[in-house]
């Protein structure tokens, strides 16, 4: 049975909260009302994050092991006091989404069910100019967290060089985020070119340490991801309790904590307590925005020695100047376009293929990787277990493959994502590799729908 709502007073405003005692972490115990008053509690640092932005809801509404759904539109039945922007997306399409300016906001959004908060790189005064170049730090399986906090610093360096000053934090998951103000000036398009040219030149500076490739198939060690500076694209802020079991935050950081960092020490129960001790470390941020100019001048150097617009997301349209959009694996030997013939085997509901799949008329594709698919699945829970079937059919396979050879991809959906895991046998001999086989679990995200798909989902 569902405990009553709490009626709770902030910021001047009284904010409901419908079954308090829900627990959202199962693991750790934490409920509803937990989660509400720790962003009560950082309030001062969360709103430095958010206040101001129009933010994406990612809802929890079964709690953190549950998967979520998405909602960009902002709920017809709001207080009067929930503030919206109207954004317009690559689709063409728009939606009011949440602008929040106080803790009373926190409260609300928390109340829907929302574990992260996840903003827009801009403020709602200027939706076409953002205000934050967001660096990424996303490391592949396997990599230990000391790289990490390598590339990290290195990041730190990059910036500095170009005029900007970095900001560190956890990002509550496997990886790190560096952030920078910039002056409101320039175009998502720009943003995103500065975004790349510092992702290369993190990894001129530590090619053995971190990549700028974007199809997984090719990255090793951190990749830099650049295109979380595309238009549409949201990052968990600061103080985010991630959804994770052990309900650790997107915790900022001193640059000197950097070194010795560890994420499992930035937990719901610890950081309001280090927030009330120390303070917030990005106090100053809003007060450090940088001009791109010298990052957009190394990105004009890149193109100009023969580097082309690096590969932009799946949804997005075809930019004047990137390469093909084809990944590795499915492109033919002689380096031309896949066909848009699929057969299939390991074939989905968007058009994709799996490693295998005969071409088009012009005859089979030759793989730059040797790629199976092993599972599409609604929850990322239903596709690790196919893959945990298909790894006790495989057992003297299993042992030959490296961390970064399972590839579990998030992909969207309707309104939620889904997860595909697809498995590289390139250290595999090629005379064990097993075959193709029917999927493990074959879900198809768009059965039923009879309205508009999106674009292809190119493989990452």
């Amino acid at each position: 049975m569902a405990s009553p709502k709490t009626v709770i007073e902030v910021a001047g405003r009284e904010v409901a909260v419908s079954n308090p005692q829900k627990v959202y972490f199962p693991r750790t115990g934490h409920t509803k009302l937990d989660l509400v008053r720790y962003y009560l509690a950082v309030a001062d640092g969360a709103l430095r994050g958010v206040a101001g932005r129009p933010m994406a809801l990612k809802r929890f509404v079964n709690g953190a092991e549950e998967e979520p759904f998405f909602q960009k539109r902002a709920p017809a039945s709001r207080p009067s006091w929930i503030e919206t922007a109207e954004l317009r997306f690559p689709s063409g399409r728009s939606a009011d989404e949440v602008v929040l300016r106080d803790a009373a906001g926190l409260a609300w959004v928390v109340n829907l069910g929302c574990i992260d908060l996840n903003p827009h790189p801009v403020l709602a005064a200027d939706l076409d100019h953002p205000d934050e170049l967001r660096v990424d730090l996303d490391p592949v399986p396997g990599v230990p967290w000391p790289q990490i906090l390598s590339v990290a610093l290195v990041a730190r360096s990059v910036l500095s060089d170009f005029g900007l000053t970095g900001w560190a934090k956890t990002s509550g998951s496997r990886g790190m985020h560096v952030y920078a103000r910039i002056v409101p000036s320039a175009s998502f398009t720009d943003v995103r070119r500065a975004a790349v040219a510092v992702a290369r030149e993190i990894e001129r500076r530590v090619p053995d340490l971190a990549t700028s490739k974007w199809w997984k198939e090719e990255r090793h060690g951190v990749f830099v991801d650049y295109n979380q500076n595309a238009k549409d694209r949201t990052v968990a802020s600061a103080y985010s309790v991630r959804p994770l079991p052990d309900a650790r935050v997107s915790t900022p950081l001193t640059w000197d904590e950097v070194p010795d960092a560890d994420p499992a020490a930035f937990t719901i129960d610890t950081v309001p307590a280090r927030f009330a001790q120390i303070g917030d470390p990005w106090a100053g941020i809003d007060d450090a925005a940088g001009s791109l100019d010298a990052l957009l001048a190394q990105a004009d150097r890149d193109e100009a020695a023969g580097l082309p617009d690096a590969p932009w997301p799946p949804h997005y349209e075809k930019q004047e100047g990137e390469a093909a959009r084809v990944q590795p694996s499915k492109r033919r030997a002689a380096g031309g376009p896949a066909s848009a013939s699929r057969s299939r085997a390991g074939s989905g509901p968007a058009g994709e293929s799996g490693a295998g799949a005969a071409g088009g008329p012009a005859g089979r594709r030759k793989p730059a990787k040797p790629l199976i698919e092993i599972a599409r699945a609604k929850t990322k829970a239903e596709a690790m277990a196919g893959l945990d079937r298909w790894k006790a059919r495989h057992q003297e396979v299993w042992p030959l493959l490296e961390p970064a050879d399972v590839l579990v991809d998030s992909m969207r959906g309707r309104s939620s994502t889904w997860t595909r895991i697809r498995v590289n046998l390139e250290h595999v001999p090629e005379g064990q590799r097993p075959a193709q086989e029917p999927l493990e679990v074959d879900y198809d995200p768009w059965a039923g729908f009879s309205g508009e798909r999106p674009p292809r989902q190119a493989d990452q």
